[in-house]
């Protein structure tokens, strides 16, 4: 491939920036020369799924693609939270309290909509030319203002305490981190995201990607 866009089934415990370097080793050794290759928008290291990476001149529209809306599968644990809303953080004991399954789904209901979210601290967004999760790691203040993102349908897949079970189809720039956060927090209880799968973005599905295994990478 000179030009175009692969997409890819990122693994779980890996960067994105990781599959980026990965995939640019393989395209350049197959072409004999440098290829250039870049993503579109990151996945957390625990999240699996759906990432577009673009190559050579292509690379010029990674704009166009981040700024596509996406679908998530994701899995929340109630009763905890977490210091970066995922499993790579601590962990703090909110409540023993179980939510009923009516609770769940209206406050499910009340995210649906435009909605104001404010990213995690630990994230890749820019903060004066420096990213927010070097930031936090350094442990320095990190201030990130609320944005207003949509999220087009969040629906219920199951819920066994202390699981909770969502697919969702969002906008770009929501943080489901944060969305787990919020939604913890709207029941009283914590929350925070233990399982996340990107399907889609816009039109691209999951079923059409690629595994690193069948680039011939397996590290």
């Amino acid at each position: 491939m000179n030009d175009g866009f692969i997409l890819i089934d990122k693994p779980a415990g890996m960067t994105s920036f990781g599959v980026v370097a990965r995939v640019r080793r393989v395209l350049s050794k197959q072409q004999g020369k440098k290829v250039k290759v870049g993503h579109t928008g990151t996945l957390d290291p625990f999240a699996t799924g759906l990432m577009i990476l673009v190559v050579g001149k292509e690379c010029k529209n990674a704009a166009h693609y981040t700024k596509l809306d996406k679908t998530y599968e994701a899995t929340f644990k109630l009763g905890q939270t977490s210091t970066t809303g995922d499993i790579e953080g601590e962990l703090s004991q909110i409540s023993s309290r179980v939510p009923t399954i009516d609770e769940i789904k209206n406050v499910l209901a009340r995210f649906v909509g435009e909605i104001k979210q404010t990213p995690p601290i630990y994230s890749a967004i820019s903060i004066n030319g420096q990213r927010a999760y070097d930031l936090a790691r350094a442990g320095k203040e990190v201030n990130i203002p609320e944005r207003l993102v949509k999220i087009h349908n969040l629906d219920l897949v199951d819920y066994t305490y202390p699981n909770l079970k969502i697919s969702t189809h969002v906008s770009s720039g929501t943080y489901i981190r944060s969305l787990a956060e919020d939604i913890g927090k709207a029941l009283g209880v914590g929350a925070y995201c233990t399982e996340l799968r990107r399907t889609t973005i816009d039109n691209y599905n999951l079923k059409s990607a690629l595994k690193l295994v069948q680039l011939g990478i397996d590290d």
